[in-house]
């Protein structure tokens, strides 16, 4: 698999990364339901073994326990893949999720991480969301100093804004900005892809198959038989009606793209995400050994221009 250069970084990450989300498991505010922690340490080293060299993981995601099977994953292996991760996102006993970019909280919450991964050092190190807002430029320098003190090896922004890149940029060099960015969501493209290419900024795309709207798996019925406690089913405007039958419109168009090829639809949505020059790499999730098979062709096709036309011409027909 191709890698690509993140960002001013050192790293060379392949252009699919294995997104750890939806391990983290049931029980919280946006987890996916329940989750088997076999099945999602094998996931991982399918990953590796299929040769993605990067894990994208939060401390918010499954409360720590994501970072922790990530950490059981890597247990013995021989060629351990890059491990990123993230802070801002703080919980309580009760589980109530809060925000904070504090300095001591971000050192607070980078030490727990480490703990958790069982390493000495973070690769990438990301503020999750840029809130509260006005102390992002607080939170930013803790992240430097952690830099400077070798606790991490760089560090990232992931939801911001140009306008708020530019802000935290003046203290010291973004290495990396993590958006959502798919078909559904081209927000990005107006204004903060642009702001990437023009200050070496690299860019990690999270959710290109819409948290899993695109694969080609999802269907009406199992969207209504999703557990209460899938943060898609209720948080995700993007799963119900009217966008629904919409985007489930779209994933017959991707299907039809991909067939010819050979591709399934969520090869052809993480490919349109990796078309545009700005994208470093997409992550990818997986909860069970065998889904990343389907889907990492996507790493080195690309879309004919005609394709990508067939595809834009759907979206601009029916906006979300």
């Amino acid at each position: 698999m191709q890698t690509r250069k993140l960002g001013n970084s050192d790293l060379h990450v392949t252009s699919i990364g294995f997104g750890a989300w939806a391990i983290g498991g049931g029980g919280w505010a946006f987890g996916w339901g329940a989750q088997d922690d076999a099945d999602s340490v094998a996931s991982i080293r399918e990953a590796i073994d299929l040769g993605i060299n990067w894990i994208d993981t939060a401390a918010v995601y499954g409360l720590g326990h994501s970072e922790e099977v990530v950490a059981e994953a890597l247990k013995g292996v021989a060629k351990r893949p890059y491990v990123f991760t993230k802070c801002e996102r703080v919980w309580n006993e009760q589980r109530q999720i809060g925000k904070s970019l504090k300095a001591d909280s971000i050192r607070r919450e980078c030490e727990a991480s480490l703990k958790r991964l069982k390493v000495d050092v973070i690769d990438l190190y990301q503020i999750h969301w840029p809130e509260p807002d006005e102390d992002i430029e607080e939170g930013w320098q803790a992240v430097l100093k952690l830099k400077e003190e070798g606790k991490i090896r760089w560090g990232g922004v992931s939801n911001f804004s140009a306008e708020q890149m530019a802000r935290v940029s003046k203290f010291g060099p973004i290495t990396s900005l993590q958006p959502p960015y798919s078909m559904i969501r081209p927000e990005v493209e107006e204004s903060v892809l642009p702001y990437c290419q023009a200050n070496n900024i690299g860019v990690i795309a999270y959710s290109p198959m819409a948290s899993g709207l695109l694969t080609g798996a999802m269907t009406r019925e199992r969207v209504a038989a999703m557990p209460a406690d899938d943060w898609r089913k209720e948080k995700n405007k993007h799963y119900q009606e009217p966008l629904l039958t919409r985007n489930l419109n779209l994933v017959e168009l991707l299907r039809g793209v991909g067939a010819p090829h050979g591709r399934t639809p969520g090869e052809v949505a993480i490919a349109w995400v990796l078309r545009h020059p700005a994208v470093t790499a997409a992550i990818v999730g997986a909860r069970k050994p065998g889904q990343l098979r389907e889907l990492v062709g996507a790493a080195d096709w690309r879309l004919t221009p005609a394709e990508v036309g067939a595809i834009d011409g759907f979206l601009k027909a029916n906006p979300a």
